[in-house]
């Protein structure tokens, strides 16, 4: 017996649920991509995710995903042999990391937890003793999709400006943008990078950076520099240079109609919504934590991001066993837990074209499914889930 049918819906963070207006943009013959049209569709959306990266910086498309974004940013600004700081909140970053060792830079992780956010006086601390200026780059994440851990990228932006380092302060904000504030020249950071399959609601596929005058600066200098993700090759005259061959036209389209709608929504009222429905996973979360068994993974409320929740599982039970439940009985697919909470944990996104329905609806298969398991929890998870937006979203 189950109570699925239709379409699955998805509750992990990425891809993300796609609008049917999306989707419906791309469905429609390819354009000559060397008309005027063609042209303009690019600049428009060059210039627009220069908007929601928030700077006057140039930005760059990627046929690529976040991985190749990650690549494309170290490759335009690094030289082999050069040390990268990156700081630890999760997989992402460390991941990112991992991608400049094996490109040949020297890296260092600044260890942080996969319970917390990243400490902007651990980070001013470290760059205060790295006097001879050694570390080039510094790599965070404001969002880690994996533990859940929301960073303040603003107060570590201005760690890094108080130690006087100067160091390129790089940022991944594959979760955040789009869904979360993200001021880039305002909080000081040299070069960000996103992806087009989480708040920017379009398929998997594209990859975003943006980089300020300083970043472009070094770029000059950078000895990973190879044809394809060349900052310096994609400004040539030519548009075919700005995908380096032919555009992903289709996906473009896609991405459109997706910043079209966050423009209608207005990115104020954008990030209002994932703040308020964030916290109404939070608040189920924290009821059912009464049942000693479930509990979030990152420990201080102010630490927790607005995009995903990680929740820990103890106590023997397995979390896959409610993924399953939750996917096969009740078509609703939750997050795994990842990395180091493989087995331990089970994610809830709350990001890009979600609503009050879709986040309840997904509550309340969590719910059930913790019941039909029989694991301990406290009751009323749901209940507090309305109370609060009730409360939140007044008449």
């Amino acid at each position: 017996m189950v109570v699925r049918a239709g379409r699955e819906f998805l509750a992990i963070p990425g891809p993300t649920t796609m609008p049917d207006e999306v989707l419906r943009a791309m469905h429609r013959p390819a354009l000559d991509i060397y008309s005027a049209e063609m042209v303009e569709l690019t600049e428009s959306l060059l210039a627009d995710l220069s908007g929601l990266f928030a700077t006057t910086g140039r930005s760059y498309i990627y046929i690529a995903n976040g991985h190749g974004a990650w690549e494309a940013v170290l490759s335009n600004v690094l030289s082999r042999g050069d040390k990268v700081l990156v700081l630890e909140s999760g997989r992402f970053a460390i991941g990112w990391g991992n991608a400049a060792r094996a490109m040949g830079a020297e890296v260092e992780v600044l260890r942080g937890d996969w319970r917390r956010a990243i400490r902007p006086a651990e980070v001013e601390a470290r760059l205060r003793q790295d006097r001879d200026h050694s570390i080039k780059a510094i790599l965070a994440a404001q969002v880690d999709t994996a533990s859940g851990a929301y960073n303040d990228i603003e107060a570590i932006g201005k760690a890094i400006k108080s130690a006087g380092h100067p160091a390129l302060f790089m940022v991944d904000a594959v979760a955040s943008l789009g869904c979360m504030p993200f001021q880039m020249d305002a909080w000081g950071i040299d070069v960000a990078m996103s992806g087009s399959q989480k708040g920017l609601m379009t398929p998997p596929g594209l990859g975003f950076v943006a980089a300020n005058d300083r970043a472009r600066q070094v770029h000059k200098t950078a000895g990973m520099r190879t044809p394809y993700w060349d900052w310096t090759e994609r400004e040539g005259a030519e548009h075919y240079r700005k995908y380096a061959g032919t555009a992903p036209i289709h996906l473009l389209f896609a991405l459109r109609q997706a910043i079209n709608m966050l423009f209608e929504e207005k990115l104020d009222n954008v990030f209002l919504r994932h703040r308020l429905l964030g916290e109404a996973v939070r608040r189920a979360v924290t009821v059912w934590a009464e049942g000693q068994v479930l509990g979030f993974n990152i420990a201080a409320a102010a630490e927790r991001s607005n995009t995903v929740t990680t929740v820990t599982m103890a106590g023997g039970y397995d979390p896959v066993a409610l993924h399953h439940y939750a996917k096969e009985k009740c078509g609703v697919v939750l997050g795994v837990g990842i990395g180091e909470l493989e087995g331990q944990a089970f994610r809830i996104a709350h990001m890009g074209h979600v609503n009050a329905p879709m986040i309840l609806g997904t509550l309340g298969v969590i719910e059930v499914g913790l019941k039909a398991l029989d694991i301990p929890r406290g009751k009323g998870g749901v209940e507090a889930a309305i109370e609060w937006l009730g409360e939140s979203v007044k008449a």
